[in-house]
Formats: structure tokens, C-alpha cells, sequence
């Protein structure tokens, strides 16, 4: 074999061998040191500057992300600000005595620097600048009054075409939009006057300007940061927080070589008419200088960490060194003592290890025959003993763990592997307890290592036993049963775990006890009762049910329910009861055990169940009076007007007679005809309040014959000023005579007039001349029938499965509550409703109601009163 020499030169391998060897360790150890910290020096530091930017990024992102939501959440104050000023008491009072008409010219009232009455000053009490303008807009979309903040005019876009910057609807309508080539917010939302009645919209206007990115972002960053609005299609700033640096006008690409630039999408907003970007800045500057104070931070401490490992590992290798040159020094001189062996050449001075190379060779020969020798000796015993000892280890079905005397693992068999799920790799000389037991078991497993030795020392069997919980490698914990065996060899101690997987006992255990307190555990009544009706068991929750059956366990159930359990046992089938005790009521389940002869009994308080129940029908019948205050809330425009007719009249006719009395004519037939026409009229108009009052108050349902063409005919003189809108005139086609029907007046009222209604909303798309609404009444059988048939658009067939589901509506104002309530209302009298429809050709509603039994004519002959007269008078 080549000796490892002959790869060295002569001349180095002569300078290893005169120089000593602590002194070869120092240079090899300076030498690794400089060669490692140079390598990790680089390495080191492009790590350090990808996980400085990486972080970075992250960090801007965060930013941009927070302004963006500030922006976002500043903008959104200006709505509930808006919705504030719209729904607040000042605009309500101020706009109840004005009446905007629809034809007039209108000539905007501008206030100019300073506040109007109705204009309250809530964006300085939510930290909010103040918008540029204030506008209120009819309901025609015409500017009526502008509050102009300060010199900045209103744009002319605003002032052409006010209309494209209100919602729809009734909610606060947001816009992000461009008006003069400057953005703006633009928040609208409808106003109404003190009675209720929608006049219009108020509309704010704020300049998103510096001053307003500045609010929003609430204080200057201390890195010199700043947003900005950018114009998404030519890349432009459109405003930004700091103008004397970003200014505004310029394209993007002038201030990415200066600055970090991240932009997002800015959240839709509704009638937007601009692609705009929320840009985040922050300059190059500080991130730069940043990074270059983490890198040479970074690069110091590796220096100064390299330079303490040189030195300490220098100092390591010397000193292991000069030890080992002495002990090989001592061994070389033993060697050639013991051996006889001479060593040519050997040099006190010299590398002892190059010096004993030729001589340890020869020595390890002979050491290695000697150790064969002695091997073959005890190799055979070796195999049996182990032979015998990994049997007994491997056929135990319970883990088998050997600790040494400081607890750590020295053995153990293939159960303890399968059972503690650990990695051969590393288990040995691991510390048991601190591995596989819950800190607060250690102890009382010290206790129990402590309690083995104590009883071995006493003469007393050497064990102890007690349970713990263990845990797993993988962190589970588990129940285990552990014996444990101190044994002694060649004087040092070892300890001998035997570990039983408690898990299926103590689950067993568990699932005994979970058992036996189930019906105890239970929070309703559970009794066993005997087929002779002697209560054997009740739980606890059983005792309110048995103190109002004055009885208790041991003793008999009252008579009724005796008779009760003989019934389930001899049918053979569950029986359920409900025991209604006055302030409590209980449902009960008979369960017949019938190869034991008794009846478990399971009860429940359905007590809140009933109550709950008579709220919800009281529930329904406070739904069908809101409905049908929210349908006399549409037609109110219409009985106003219906109502002013005879209100004139009566004026009239008093300045007239007023006139003739101060002129000196004092014509009584002329004064008594005024007279007359004043009361006409003034009847005219109690029975149009009185009709009104009727319909809206709030009263417990009450039936009673009525003539349903009285019903129809009432139902059209409600929509008399909606008809007369549409020029339209609705044909009755009505059966001949009366047609009792014992009803709710009020509430059939309600469905006629939820139907002619919705009849009267389709026509609005059919043109002037071309409409037609007709009613009829008739009798089929014991039924009558109402009939309502218009000639609209018809509903497609998709639409009319959905018709009578709640909250399903084809207008845009509509709540969806109008044909399920007629649903309600007509079933709880027994009736139906139901509707036929063909597109583009009209809708056919068609309500059936039972006849009521006639009733015989009153005694004398004397004219009754129409019913529904009857029931409106009160």
C-alpha cells in the first residue's frame, strides 16, 4: 500500500515533520477561519439583501394597502356625513313649507361663504374639510340652492346635467368622477320634508386635491411618503398629497427613477366616468440609505463574529493539540518500552505523529490479531445472550424501554417504537421524561425512579408502578400504565420500563360512565314507568312535571297516564300526548319496552314553542297593517288631490256668500244654496277621511257580511286620481245584485286594491288610448270570484313561479310583500288567490272567496244600510 507520505513533496513533508504540532494547529485554524468567513462574507451578504428587499416590498405593500383603506374609509365618511345632513331635523323643518312645481323657471339660490340655516356643520365634528359645495336638487333633477364654500365655482358639468350625479334609488349614491379636468367626490342621497314627502336630493361636492389626500392619510410620514391619483390610461397624476414635490399634471414615468412608486385599483364606485389609480411614493433615497446601513451593520457583526471564531477556534485546536502531542509523546515512549520496538529517526523536538506513523502500523497489526483472537472467544456467547434477549424483548406486547441511571435511553423493543412513534435515528441517549412525558408528569415519574430504588434498598420487591400520560414524537398524548424495575450491572444501575397503552381501558372507562349518567345528565323530564304505572327513575328534570302531577318516584302516575302507558305497551308503538298545565305545557313520547314490561317516558317543554307561535300570527297581523299603511302611503298623492276638490268648493262658495253679505244683499235663497253646496261638500270630504281612516287603522280583524261589488267599487274610488294620471277609465263588469261574503272588509279591501295597483303600474308602459283595465265579479257555486284583467305587458313564465314568494318584486320601488300578504289574507278566509298571464298580452289576477250564508231581511221592511257602509261608519 502506498504510503500517505508520497502524496506531499519532500521538502514540506520535511518542514511538517521539524515544525511542532500546536504550532501547525494555530496556522491551519487561522487559515479555515479566513477561508470560511470569506466565503460566507459573500454569501452572507447577498442573502441579507434579498431578505432585506423581500421584507421591504412586503412593507410597502402593507403601506400602500393602509392608505389606500384610509382613502377608502375617508371617502366613506363623506357618505354617512351626507346621509346625516339629508335625514337631519333643519333640512325637514326648512323644506316642509316649500313646494317646488314642476313647470316653473328656476333660478338657483347661491350662498357664498356662508352656512344656510338648513346646512349644520357636521364634517368639522367628523374631522372632515369641508366640501366646495352643498347642493339641493328637485326631485325633476333641477339645482333649487347651491352652498358654494368658498371661491372655487361650481363645475359646469355639474350645472348642465345635475341628474347623471344621483343614484336611482333611496340609498346614498357615491361618484369618483372627473369635472374640469379635476377630481371630485360626489355624494348624493334623497331628502324628504317633515310630512314624509320626497322633495328631491342633496347632493355634496369635495375636490380630491392635497388637501383632501392629506386628510384622508391623517399626518405626514416620516420617510417623506406620499399618494397620489393617477390617470389610468395616459399614466398622469391627477393630485397628489405633496405638490411641491409630486406635481401634479406630470407623467409617471418622470418620478420612477426618484421614487417607489406601487399603485392599486380604486374601489368601483357607482356612476364613475374615470380610470383612475391610487398611487403610493416614497423615495429612492431613504430606501437605499436603508439598505446600505443593514448590509454594513450585517457585514461588522460578521467580522467581528469571524475574527472570535478564528481566535476561539485557534485557541481550541492549540491547546487540544499541545495535549495530544503530550499523550502521544508518552505513548510512543510506553510503545517502545513495552514493545521493544525502536523508532529510527525519533526527534523529541519533532511532530510526534509523523514520527510514530511507521510504528503505529506495525502496532496496529499486532492489536488487531489480539482483538480477533478475543473476539472469536465470546463471539458465541455474545449470539446467545442476544439471541435470548431479543426474544423475550420482541414477543413482549407491551413497550420495553432500559434507562441508565441519569434517565436516559440506553435500549429498547420494536413495541416501544410502534407505541412512542420515535426515529431510530436519534433515540438514544435521549432523556425519557423530558421526550415523552407532559411536563407536569415528570415529577411524579422522578418520584417513581426514586420509589424503585428506595424499596430495592429497604428489601422490598424492586418496583414501582403507577399511570401517566405519555406523549408521542408526534406530540399526541395518550394514557399509559408504567412498571418499573431497577437493575444492577457491574455496578452501575439501569432502569427497565414496562409501558401498557392505557387507551382502550380509560376510553372504556369513560364511555361506561358517559353512559350511566345520560338520562341524569339530560335537561328534559326522562321517567321509567312500570306497565302498572309506578314510576321507577325520573332525573332531576323531572321533578317540575311530577309536582304538578303530585306524585314521585316510587309511587304511581295519576290515572290517565296509566291508562296511557297500558295503551303503548299493548299497541306496541310510541305514543305521543301533550299535558297542558296552565302555565307550562308539555309534550310527552311513550316509548314501549315490551320484553320488559315498562314505558320510558320522554318530555319536553313546549312551552315557549306555543307562545312563540301566537307571536308569530301576531306578528303577521302587525305585517298586514304595515303593508297596507305602505300601499295608502302610495296613493296618498291621489287623495290629497281628491281631497282639495271639495276643500275649494267650500272656500268658494263662503267668499261668495261672504261677499254678498258685506255688499248688503241679503238674498236668503241665494245665501241658503251656498249654504247647501258648503255641506255637500263638506260631506263629500268627511266620506273621503272617513275612507281613508278605514283603510289604515290599526284594529283586531273582525268579519261581517259585505257586498264584495261594494268592496270593488269602494277599491275604484281610491285609485280615481292614479286613473285619471293614465287617462283611464277601469270597466266593471259586475255580477247582478249583491254578493255576501263573510269577510274582513278592511283587510279584502287591502288585496283589491294591492291588485288594481299593481294592474295600474303595468299600463304606464302601454301607450294613451291603447290601455285597458277591467273588473267583474261572479258566483261559482259557493264561491264568488273577482277578476282583475289588464291588457300590460304580461309576466314571462320564469317570473310567474316567483310571483307569491316574499321579497320577489319587477319594480324597482317594490318591497315584494304585496301578493304574498294577499296570499295570507285570502287562505286565513278560506279563500284563494291565483293569476294567469300571456306576454304581450296582459295579466289576469283572479280571487276566490266562500259565499257567505244570506241572512234574512230585517223586520218592517225598512232599508238597511250597505254593509260596508255599516263597517266604515265607525
Amino acid at each position: 500500500m502506498k504510503s500517505p507520505r508520497m502524496s506531499f513533496s519532500p521538502v514540506l513533508y520535511r518542514l511538517l515533520r521539524m515544525l511542532p504540532m500546536p504550532l501547525i494547529a494555530i496556522m491551519i485554524g487561522v487559515l479555515s477561519g479566513l477561508a470560511v468567513w470569506i466565503v460566507l462574507d459573500q454569501a452572507q451578504s447577498r442573502a441579507v439583501k434579498r431578505i432585506f428587499d423581500s421584507e421591504l416590498q412586503e412593507r410597502l405593500d402593507l403601506r400602500s394597502r393602509e392608505s389606500l383603506l384610509r382613502f377608502g374609509q375617508y371617502m366613506t365618511n363623506y357618505a354617512a356625513t351626507a346621509r346625516l345632513l339629508a335625514n337631519h331635523r333643519r333640512l325637514a323643518q326648512y323644506l316642509e313649507p316649500l313646494f317646488w312645481f314642476p313647470g316653473e323657471e328656476v333660478s338657483p339660490i347661491v350662498y357664498e361663504g356662508f352656512r344656510p340655516f338648513w346646512l349644520p356643520d357636521f364634517f368639522g365634528r367628523n374631522a372632515l374639510l369641508a366640501p366646495s359645495h352643498v347642493l339641493l336638487v328637485d326631485s325633476r333633477s333641477r339645482i333649487r340652492e347651491i352652498y358654494q364654500a368658498g371661491d372655487l365655482k361650481l363645475p359646469e358639468e355639474m350645472l348642465a346635467d345635475p341628474q347623471q350625479w344621483i343614484g336611482p334609488g333611496d340609498e346614498v349614491y357615491t361618484v369618483v368622477t372627473r369635472l374640469a379636468d379635476q377630481p371630485y367626490l360626489v355624494v348624493s342621497d334623497s331628502i324628504e320634508d317633515a310630512g314624509g314627502y320626497k322633495m328631491g336630493h342633496l347632493v355634496v361636492v369635495v375636490p380630491i386635491d392635497a388637501d383632501f389626500l392629506k386628510a384622508s392619510e391623517g399626518a405626514v410620514s416620516a420617510d417623506s411618503s406620499a399618494v397620489a391619483l393617477l390617470d389610468a390610461d395616459d399614466q398622469r397624476l391627477l393630485a397628489t398629497s405633496e405638490p411641491e414635490m409630486l406635481l401634479p399634471g406630470t407623467k409617471l414615468e418622470q418620478w420612477t427613477d426618484n421614487y417607489l412608486v406601487t399603485s392599486q385599483a380604486l374601489p368601483e364606485y357607482e356612476g364613475s366616468n374615470w380610470n383612475m389609480l391610487f398611487a403610493t411614493f416614497i423615495p429612492n433615497r431613504s430606501v437605499t440609505q436603508m439598505s446600505e446601513r443593514v448590509v454594513r451593520f450585517e457585514r461588522n457583526q460578521r467580522i467581528i463574529a469571524a475574527l472570535v471564531f478564528i481566535s476561539v477556534f485557534t485557541l481550541v485546536i492549540y491547546l487540544v493539540s499541545a495535549r495530544l502531542n503530550k499523550v502521544l509523546k508518552r505513548m510512543s515512549r510506553f510503545s517502545e518500552r513495552a514493545l521493544d520496538i525502536a523508532q529510527p529517526g525519533f526527534q523529541r523536538g519533532g511532530n510526534q505523529l509523523l514520527l510514530l506513523e511507521d510504528w503505529i502500523q506495525h502496532f496496529t497489526h499486532l492489536v488487531l490479531k489480539a482483538r480477533e483472537e478475543m473476539s472469536r472467544k465470546h463471539e458465541h456467547e455474545m449470539r446467545e445472550t442476544e439471541a435470548l434477549k431479543a426474544a423475550i424483548m420482541e414477543a413482549s406486547l407491551d413497550a420495553i424501554v432500559t434507562l441508565s441511571r441519569s434517565g436516559h435511553i440506553v435500549d429498547y423493543n420494536a413495541m416501544a417504537e410502534s407505541m412512542l412513534r420515535f426515529s431510530v435515528d436519534d433515540i438514544y441517549g435521549v432523556e425519557f421524561s423530558a421526550r415523552f412525558l407532559e411536563p407536569a408528569q415528570r415529577q411524579v415519574f422522578d418520584a417513581m425512579l426514586h420509589e424503585s430504588s428506595h424499596h430495592e434498598d429497604a428489601g422490598h420487591r424492586p418496583h414501582a408502578r403507577g399511570e401517566l400520560w405519555a406523549l408521542r414524537a408526534d406530540g399526541t398524548r395518550f394514557p399509559v400504565e408504567i412498571s418499573i424495575v431497577p437493575i444492577e450491572i457491574d455496578e452501575e444501575r439501569v432502569y427497565t420500563l414496562y409501558i401498557h397503552d392505557a387507551t382502550m381501558r380509560k376510553a372504556a372507562e369513560r364511555e361506561i360512565k358517559s353512559l350511566a349518567r345520560f338520562a341524569s345528565e339530560s335537561p328534559n323530564p326522562i321517567l321509567r314507568v312500570s306497565g302498572e304505572g309506578l314510576i321507577g327513575y325520573a332525573n332531576a328534570a323531572s321533578h317540575p312535571l311530577l309536582e304538578a302531577w303530585r306524585t314521585a318516584p316510587g309511587e304511581w302516575l295519576p290515572q290517565a297516564w296509566i291508562d296511557e302507558v297500558r295503551a303503548a305497551l299493548s299497541e306496541g308503538r310510541n305514543h305521543e300526548r301533550e299535558d297542558d298545565q296552565g302555565s307550562q305545557i308539555y309534550s310527552l313520547l311513550f316509548v314501549p319496552i315490551q320484553d320488559l314490561d315498562y314505558v320510558n317516558i320522554y318530555a319536553r317543554d313546549i312551552t315557549a314553542v306555543r307562545r312563540a307561535e301566537q307571536e308569530s300570527r301576531q306578528h303577521q297581523s302587525e305585517l298586514v297593517h304595515v303593508c297596507r299603511l305602505s300601499t295608502m302611503g302610495e296613493v296618498a298623492t291621489g287623495m290629497a288631490h281628491e281631497l282639495n276638490q271639495p276643500l275649494s268648493a267650500i272656500v268658494n262658495y263662503a267668499n261668495g256668500a261672504s261677499r254678498r253679505l258685506q255688499s248688503g244683499n241679503t238674498d236668503s235663497d241665494a245665501l241658503v244654496d251656498a249654504m247647501r253646496h258648503i255641506s255637500s261638500q263638506a260631506r263629500r270630504a268627511g266620506e273621503i277621511i272617513r275612507r281613508l281612516r278605514a283603510l289604515v287603522g290599526k284594529q283586531p280583524p273582525i268579519r261581517s257580511a259585505v257586498d264584495l261589488n261594494y268592496l270593488v267599487r269602494e277599491v275604484c274610488g281610491f285609485v280615481e286620481f292614479e286613473t285619471g294620471k293614465l287617462d283611464l277609465q277601469i270597466a266593471l263588469d259586475l255580477a247582478e245584485g249583491e254578493i255576501p261574503v263573510d269577510v274582513d272588509l278592511v283587510q279584502i279591501e287591502q288585496v283589491l286594491l294591492n291588485l288594481v295597483r299593481n294592474a295600474l303600474d303595468a299600463l304606464e308602459e302601454r301607450p294613451v288610448g291603447e290601455r285597458s283595465l277591467r273588473i267583474g265579479t261572479s258566483t261559482e257555486g259557493s264561491h264568488a270570484r273577482v277578476q282583475v284583467r289588464d291588457n300590460g305587458p304580461g309576466i314571462p313564465p320564469d317570473r310567474m313561479i316567483h310571483l307569491f314568494d316574499p321579497f320577489f318584486t319587477t319594480k324597482e320601488s317594490g318591497m315584494g310583500m304585496g301578493l304574498p300578504i294577499s296570499q295570507t289574507i285570502l287562505e286565513g278566509h278560506g279563500g284563494r288567490i291565483w293569476a294567469e298571464s300571456e306576454p304581450g298580452a296582459g295579466t289576469v289576477f283572479n280571487v276566490q272567496l266562500p259565499i257567505a250564508a244570506v241572512r234574512a231581511d230585517s223586520p218592517g221592511g225598512e232599508e238597511q244600510e250597505s254593509p260596508m257602509a255599516a263597517g266604515m261608519s265607525g
